[in-house]
């Protein structure tokens, strides 16, 4: 990852800081020269035909629904850094002890209580890699389980062993688990997001800035092998639901579900939160977190017609290193599911996406850290109502970029019509709306 760039008008003259951090295979040219030029292209919106183009519409907009889907989704609850890790197993049904037990054997894994609470805050800077590799709609969801290759409804779009996806970098800065702020930029396109421990935001050039619904969560990403204390904290309360070999590794699976009174908290008239679930996989060898899913179901509500979206995130989480004294996760891999389903089985949809990312440098206790870093945008504003995005329903034809649609608006999505397909919902940000459906 570069971090700052050479001045190629005069060479007394100080170094170009990036603001994120630009990955080297930017810099695959040879010529001194053409370094600068490479980046203003990369950091321009990329206009180029693909595979996924004739899905999406544009490559902008298959750009627009990975950052938003797998750029800064959030956790399921709020952690809070003042939560007391129980060592009490007495009197609690054994699947909560186990669960308490295990946590307790991640913590010593992890460099132990004294090093997890010594950290008050970190930075990290990575690199990601982002793709959409499967579209699949209509009754191909059906054909193609039964290994029909005739369908022409389904669609390989990209294979990361390949080499090909969207390259990007990204700066996370963390006080709390409720305090953090996120800088991510893939192939030209920036998001930013973060909380200010009242508040959870974000903000893309194609929507204005917005707050979740519901209390401020922590950024998933945190979780992913890269804050040991707040994954402890999460799981305290978790129960253990048996062991399952997951990568070749032997694991314990914690689960934990979300109180219905905070999925209420997050729903709004027009679109319900039914479910959310996260699962912990600790591996019984290390201790450690080597894998993480969640999955949650929302119905959008319709006159006459309710659409149901169902999103699973799993994390790969590898290469532990330790870090003074911490063992931190530096790679991975998230593949992501979105199933749409109603009635109608013709608009059923599944979309299939993967992001390799790797941590390139991170720190602890921070100097400097002040709450100004953490502070939402001007214009940011509490969403009131659920709120969507739409795409195309054609996939075949030209799509427009996903936009959010308000629930009074004139653009209001019409069921019957086939005309929209409402893409996600503003349930917190939790994907800008699938786009905002995890964040």
């Amino acid at each position: 990852m570069r971090t700052v760039l050479p001045n190629l008008d005069r060479d007394d003259a100080l170094d170009t800081i990036l603001e994120v951090p630009v990955p080297e295979e930017i810099f695959a040219s040879s010529k001194i020269k053409s370094t600068w030029p490479n980046i203003k292209s990369w950091m321009k919106s990329h206009t180029e035909k693909s595979p996924v183009s004739s899905l999406f519409g544009c490559k902008d907009t298959e750009i627009q629904l990975l950052i938003g889907v797998v750029g800064a989704p959030l956790v399921p609850l709020p952690i809070h850094s003042h939560h007391y890790l129980s060592r009490s197993f007495k009197d609690n049904p054994i699947e909560n002890s186990m669960a308490k037990y295990i946590v307790q054997q991640y913590i010593a894994a992890a460099g132990g209580d004294a090093a997890l609470s010594s950290i008050q805050s970190m930075y990290a800077m990575g690199k990601v890699k982002m793709a959409t590799t499967e579209v699949v709609s209509g009754d191909a969801l059906n054909l193609s389980s039964n290994n029909n290759n005739n369908n022409n409804k389904e669609m390989k779009v990209k294979s990361m062993k390949n080499g090909t996806g969207e390259m990007g970098g990204f700066v996370l800065w963390q006080k709390r688990p409720e305090l953090w702020n996120l800088e991510l930029v893939v192939s030209g396109y920036k998001i930013s997001a973060g909380s200010d421990g009242k508040v959870a935001w974000r903000q893309t050039p194609w929507h204005h800035s917005h707050a979740s619904r519901g209390p401020p969560r922590p950024l998933r990403r945190s979780l992913q092998g890269l804050d040991p204390r707040s994954t402890a904290n999460l799981f305290s309360n978790s129960i253990c639901t048996g062991e399952k070999t997951v990568n070749d590794e032997d694991c314990f699976v914690l689960k934990l579900e979300v109180d219905p009174s905070i999925l209420k908290a997050r729903s709004s008239n027009n679109v319900e939160i039914i479910r959310h679930t996260l699962w912990g996989y600790f591996s019984q060898r290390t201790g450690l977190l080597v894998h993480l899913e969640d999955t949650h179901l929302l119905r959008i509500k319709a006159p006459g017609n309710e659409v149901f979206w169902e999103t699973t995130m799993e994390t790969q989480i590898r290469d532990y290193r330790p870090v003074d004294g911490v063992n931190i996760a530096h790679s991975g891999r998230t593949s992501v599911s979105l199933f749409r389903f109603g009635e109608n089985s013709e608009s059923h949809t599944r979309t299939r996406m993967e992001e390799i990312w790797t941590i390139e440098e991170i720190d602890f206790n921070i100097k400097g850290l002040t709450m100004d870093l953490f502070l939402p945008p001007a214009d940011l504003k509490k969403e009131d109502e659920g709120s969507a995005i739409v795409t195309n329903n054609n996939f075949g034809r030209n799509a427009k970029s996903p936009f959010r649609v308000r629930p009074n608006a004139s653009s209001r999505v019409n069921a019957t019509k086939g005309v929209a397909k409402v893409m996600a919902i503003d349930e917190d940000d939790d994907l800008e709306v699938i786009e905002d459906h995890d964040l």
